[in-house]
């Protein structure tokens, strides 16, 4: 493997971080057009609506199994051969879906899939954190969350051209995944540096820098939960279903907007006093939903605002694990940080159903800002009681 030093962003470093950005955002064009397509395709074939949320889990099992392996492996084999590695296995297992005749085939195929998807996406968040200079680290992965962004929202647009019948949708998303090899091929001499094993078991790295972790965790359970839940808010509300759809479309666009100012004003402010505004104020604009939510247009904005703020979790979050950690323990605690976010979005949902049924709709907007308060909370203790400011 190549280290390279502690330099202004050169030709190597440009280079590796491009392949990572460019294979994520092909990742991501394609899961954007998977996700809905797997459901569609099993829904066609005559399955539950609980069998299909059951069997869309195991991305969230998979997950939760594999980031406790990714930096081990990484540092025997090479991060960036690692990371094609495993996006060959995912360009190779996404069209069983389409081939696999029988339900008890397709869990599996999930956890392999989705295994190999999260090992691409840590492996790629370590590269770029690993190569992005300390001043610039928060706007290259604004750039990063931007585009990945992106790539989730122009992956439903093409399913919607192309229809979800016959092959034709899996073959598309066969060929994206498949493109999102190249880049990294040709970025292989940037590798970084893995020399040290890391510091302890992976248990270590869910709490060793906690405002970032539980930054992820806070990101995935919220994020997962407004989105799998705000339409049907909107339903709830009274909406036509034109009017609901567009709440998640509000939470997207914001999504996209804020990612890069966020991540410079991260390179220039105490990122743990910066995590805390995000979440404080992402924690107002959910105890205003209720009171809005009358009003189709301010609840509109207020959604997009919310949205532009609430993802500066995840990108914040990741600038602050860069900025304290280096190598193997990079390595380490940016799966840990990826384990965080998957099980944030399998506790999200969960509970926000629960809070539904509880005070319905408004319990969408308790059970967030409960998450968001609490997240907080944590970001105000850790700056009071602890003077280093990387932790």
């Amino acid at each position: 493997m190549t280290a390279l030093p502690a330099a202004p962003l050169d030709r190597t470093r440009l280079i590796g971080i491009a392949a990572a950005i460019s294979a994520t955002t092909a990742v991501g064009t394609s899961l954007g057009l998977g996700l809905p397509l797997l459901a569609i395709t099993l829904e066609s074939r005559g399955v539950s609506s609980s069998t299909i949320g059951l069997n869309t889990a195991m991305a969230g099992v998979a997950a939760l199994a594999v980031t406790p392996f990714v930096a081990r492996i990484a540092r025997a084999v090479g991060a960036a051969q690692l990371l094609l590695v495993s996006l060959v296995i995912a360009t190779l297992s996404f069209p069983l879906f389409f081939a696999a005749p029988d339900l008890w085939m397709w869990f599996p195929l999930r956890l392999v899939f989705h295994g190999s998807i999260t090992f691409a996406f840590v492996l790629s968040e370590f590269w770029i954190n690993a190569l992005a200079p300390d001043g610039r680290r928060g706007l290259i992965l604004g750039i990063y969350a931007t585009v990945l962004s992106l790539g989730f929202s122009v992956g439903p647009i093409v399913l919607g051209l192309v229809g979800t019948e016959g092959f034709l949708p899996f073959a598309l998303g066969t060929l994206v995944l498949g493109l999102s090899s190249v880049p990294v091929l040709f970025a292989l001499k940037a590798n970084p540096a893995m020399e040290e094993a890391p510091r302890g078991n992976f248990l270590r790295y869910l709490t060793l820098v906690p405002l970032a972790t539980f930054a992820g965790f806070a990101f995935g359970s919220t994020d997962s939960g407004v989105l799998g839940f705000i339409a049907l808010y909107g339903l709830r509300l009274g909406y036509d279903t034109a009017g609901a759809a567009l709440l998640v479309t509000a939470v997207a666009l914001g999504n996209v907007v804020s990612q890069i100012p966020l991540g410079l004003l991260a390179d220039k402010v105490d990122r743990r006093k910066l995590l805390a505004a995000i979440a404080g104020v992402a924690t107002l604009g959910m105890a205003l939903l209720p009171a809005v939510s009358g009003d189709r247009w301010a609840t509109f904005a207020l959604l997009t605002v919310w949205g532009g703020v609430v993802a500066g979790l995840y990108t914040v979050g990741l600038v602050h694990l860069g900025a304290r950690l280096k190598g193997s323990d990079l390595a380490a605690a940016n799966a840990a940080f990826v384990f965080m976010y998957a099980l944030g979005m399998l506790v999200g949902p969960a509970l926000v159903g629960a809070g539904m049924d509880v005070w319905d709709p408004h319990g969408l907007a308790v059970v967030l800002a409960v998450i968001l308060a609490a997240y907080t909370a944590l970001a105000l203790w850790r700056i009071a009681t602890t003077a280093n400011r990387n932790l």
